[in-house]
């Protein structure tokens, strides 16, 4: 493809930019932490085409002091020849216009990741300045803009080699607009390192001027190194499988490897987009993984009587990462969470289905593992049916089928009803006294349940505490999982506020990631925030930290402290006040940032590496309020 071809002409306009500015939720999801990121996404994703493209080897991505990011590339640069409908400058045009850019001319980008033109001109729309700097035939261009207005005219600002091509791009978001300001350099990490699993060769430079923090994301071995990295803390059953194939246009690429645990991670990407609700690529992927595994049972005579694995058996253990190139993807919703695109399945199908059975044969020994891991899961799943069915036996003496312990709500209305999964008899017996009987229910566990990362789902299914919160729920877990049937609104994890109630919440979280994460992904999940202390002068002030202890104290002048042990510790009134009444307490929606990370943190806090687990504490320390 020549250079030329990337011309003003490339740039086709749809629609103006009118209502970014009123609706900004419509275009980047929110305009909270989410959103401002998606800020950096967008422009970066600009300079990912021109990589996916051959045009662009290096992006640098800076967090500023002034509160602005800079992202520079090595690309070709915008376009600035004069657009032939508008008689502007087509990067004004890009930046200007919602819809306009080379996106839509698919002989510049064949395949994109960004928001087919929306991108720039949202960002500009929802910044407070915004500047661009282009290098391209020998000079360098700047241009100026404001709250999607262009606020200077395209100039000349010096000269640069003919060879040397690139588009810098600086922008400061709106405080009018946004409800935080501060980038998080983790949530930035995450993605980058995707990013550079996804493009072999793409180097990637990330620098936060505030924390004197830097880092370089760069995979020459692309999607085999990523897998490796998502496994590094397990037990691995053999060397990453890879293969690329090309089919009526569409590039597919996936690489597995299979560790000796019993969880699933399988993480779908298109155009480096990552899609965390999955789509037809993963669907594909999933029927074509099964098929081979049954086929090679069958064939070496394994597969006994003519009974054929389940697609729960032949998943089981396995870490994989699809990754499609397409021209035309199809996304469900403006953040492109899920593909929609019907022929890919059969695409990515069809290209396991051969490359995958070629392994096999090429690799027996590989394959041996992979089928035997699956044949062991089908008798685990064998027995944990035995389990489930002696809990629902069990479950048909109690009132309504659901668990004994559970002290329901009278309120059967699903958006309006709380289930506080309780740590210990004597807090559960406080909260049911505390609670409201018309819209809370209380469900108290004994103590510490089972850390489900480390046990067979056999294992876990059959734990008194575990089935409890199951049947409580209503939705059951893995394939049978139906949010349709869910009993409550808001699940709220209530423990101690110590070091023993963070471990419960974590082996409680740990048990909602690996069986129930559409919980987690739709919002349902929340944290209860009791209270540390209460400080009394006059009246009683309740404190969340030490550090804000010591600024109450401070400012009230007066030293009567008391420190809460336990929810038990409290009176019915100061645990509904502070912990469970809507209008008064704190509670703290958990969320996944990005699932490929959350599986990789889970594995390796609750699994068996512990010199990962050792790093990992003493890097986050000082920042012990994370987010999931």
């Amino acid at each position: 493809m020549a250079k030329s071809e990337y011309t003003a002409e490339s740039i086709k306009v749809l629609e103006g930019l009118e209502g970014v500015r009123k609706r900004p939720a419509m275009y980047i999801g929110s305009t909270g932490k989410d959103g401002l990121h998606h800020l950096v996404y967008e422009i970066v994703d600009n300079s990912v085409d021109e990589a996916l493209v051959g045009y662009c080897k290096n992006i640098n991505v800076s967090l500023n002091k002034d509160g602005s990011v800079t992202v520079g590339d090595d690309g070709r640069g915008i376009p600035v020849d004069i657009h032939p409908k508008f008689k502007k400058p087509a990067v004004e045009i890009a930046f200007t216009k919602l819809h306009a850019g080379g996106k839509f001319d698919k002989k510049s980008y064949a395949i994109s990741g960004g928001l087919h033109g929306v991108g720039m001109s949202c960002v500009n729309a929802l910044s407070k300045k915004m500047i661009v700097e282009i290098r391209t035939g020998g000079k360098v261009y700047t241009q100026e803009y404001s709250r999607g207005k262009t606020k200077t005219k395209l100039k000349v600002v010096g000269k640069c080699g003919k060879d040397e091509t690139g588009t810098k791009t600086i922008f400061w978001p709106d405080p009018e607009i946004f409800s935080v300001l501060d980038f998080d350099y983790q949530v930035l990490e995450t993605r980058f390192r995707e990013i550079a699993f996804l493009n072999a060769g793409l180097k990637i430079k990330l620098r936060d001027e505030n924390k004197n923090k830097k880092e370089e994301f760069f995979a020459s071995g692309g999607l085999i190194e990523f897998v490796k990295w998502i496994n590094k803390s397990k037990e691995v059953l053999h060397k990453p499988i890879y293969f690329k194939r090309e089919i009526k246009g569409t590039i597919i690429e996936v690489s597995i490897q299979y560790n000796s645990g019993y969880r699933e991670s399988i993480f779908g990407f298109v155009n480096t987009i990552n899609t965390v609700e999955g789509g037809t690529h993963i669907s594909g992927f999933k029927t074509a993984l099964t098929r081979v595994i049954n086929d090679y049972l069958r064939k070496k005579g394994n597969g006994k009587n003519g009974s054929s694995i389940l697609g729960d058996d032949a998943r089981e253990g396995i870490t994989a990462i699809i990754s499609i190139k397409i021209s035309e993807p199809q996304f469900e919703g403006q953040t492109k969470t899920k593909l929609g695109n019907s022929e890919i399945k059969g695409f990515v199908d069809s290209i396991v289905t051969s490359a995958l059975g070629e392994f096999f044969e090429e690799n027996p020994s590989i394959a041996k593992r992979v089928t035997s891991k699956a044949l062991d899961s089908a008798k685990a799943r064998l027995a944990a049916k035995k389990a489930k069915d002696l809990v629902r036996r069990k479950n048909a003496f109690s009132l309504g089928g659901l668990p004994g312990k559970l002290s329901d709500c009278s309120s059967k209305k699903t958006e309006t009803t709380e289930l506080y999964i309780v740590e210990g008899e004597s807090a559960g017996g406080s909260s049911r006294q505390a609670r409201n009987k018309e819209f809370q229910a209380i469900l108290p566990l004994k103590g510490k349940i089972l850390n489900v990362e480390k046990a067979n789902p056999a294992k876990a299914l059959s734990s008194e505490e575990i089935t409890n919160m199951i049947t409580a729920i209503g939705t059951g877990v893995g394939e049978q999982f139906n949010l349709e049937k869910l009993r409550y609104g808001k699940i709220v994890l209530m423990a101690d506020a110590d070091v023993d109630g963070e471990h419960i919440k974590t082996l409680l979280l740990t048990f909602f990631f690996r069986f129930m994460p559409e919980l987690i992904k739709k919002g349902y999940i929340y944290a209860a925030m009791p209270p540390l202390y209460r400080v009394r002068k006059r009246k009683d002030y309740y404190v969340y930290s030490d550090e804000e202890l010591k600024k109450t104290v401070e400012k009230l002048g007066t030293s009567n402290v008391t420190r809460f042990k336990g929810l038990g510790e409290m009176s019915l009134t100061q645990l509904w006040d502070t912990t469970m009444n809507p209008k008064t307490r704190k509670i703290k929606k958990i969320y996944i940032q990005d699932a490929v990370e959350a599986d990789r943190v889970f594995s390796m806090l609750m699994g068996d590496d512990v010199q990962g687990r050792k790093e990992f504490i003493a890097e986050n320390a000082k920042e012990a309020q994370l987010d999931i």
